[in-house]
């Protein structure tokens, strides 16, 4: 068992919408990105996995969006990930999550003991929300985050030299300190004046971390995240746009 021999692997039978890590190759203010996931679901398990390349000018970055996903019945329990946004309208979508091998199901146990490694899935906003939204029916809330263009650009730029980095040093995914958020928010920490500490509850419980995000000045909204959530809910509009080519246009209209 992988948790008795302590050694992550990249070597394994994955899933395959997760068989393929994202590499990026930076070249300049530019960067040339592989492996973007835009897989065609028709359900969770039915799908086509596609992968795509395209440049991106880090310098045309304006725009960040945290994406939360509660997916219990209690709020705690979440996965959240972020979307970095380009002047020409285009988004990248960094999500960081456990890699399953063919068949495998996450479980508590198995993240907190090295059954799973880690992975940064770079993918189009439609497989990331679609996926969540339209065909596993949970809810999405979008947050537009209050940053400087410079600091976007750091971010992205920390983002996807750690996924490069998994491709020579995989980790273990732990579900205590290595997780979706906790990663963000080490993310975060290199590029901001504020450190936020990776044990803080509304990390550890990320159903929580918009409170935290606003709590913390982020999120760029006069709405109030305690007592109009709702109003960030975009689950019934990505259902409605999801064959639509605007489709990260139309999910920002919500």
């Amino acid at each position: 068992m992988k948790w008795l021999s302590h050694s992550p692997s990249n070597s394994r039978d994955w899933s395959t919408d997760q068989a393929v890590l994202p590499a990026s190759r930076f070249d300049g203010q530019c960067v040339d990105v592989t492996g973007i996931r835009d897989c065609r679901y028709r359900s969770t398990t039915d799908f086509t996995v596609v992968h795509l390349e395209s440049r991106y000018d880090l310098t045309q970055l304006d725009r960040l969006d945290f994406f939360v996903e509660p997916f219990s019945g209690w709020r705690g329990l979440a996965h959240t990930f972020l979307s970095f946004g380009f002047r020409d309208g285009r988004q990248l979508g960094i999500s960081v999550e456990v890699r399953r091998e063919r068949g495998q199901e996450f479980n508590l146990l198995g993240g907190l003991t090295g059954q799973f490694e880690l992975m940064y899935v770079v993918a189009t906003e439609r497989d990331l929300v679609g996926l969540r939204a339209v065909h596993r029916g949970n809810p999405v809330y979008l947050y537009p985050i209050r940053a400087e263009p410079d600091r976007i650009r750091r971010m992205a730029e920390s983002m996807l030299g750690r996924a490069n980095s998994l491709r020579e040093r995989p980790e273990f995914y732990n579900a205590l300190y290595n997780t979706c958020t906790t990663n963000i928010v080490r993310h975060l920490n290199e590029v901001s004046d504020r450190r936020v500490p990776w044990w803080n509850p509304r990390v550890l419980f990320p159903g929580y971390s918009d409170r935290l995000a606003h709590t913390l000045g982020l999120i760029d909204s006069h709405r109030s995240v305690e007592t109009e959530r709702d109003s960030f809910e975009i689950g019934s509009v990505a259902r409605s746009a999801i064959d639509d080519p605007d489709f990260s246009r139309r999910i920002r209209q919500a």
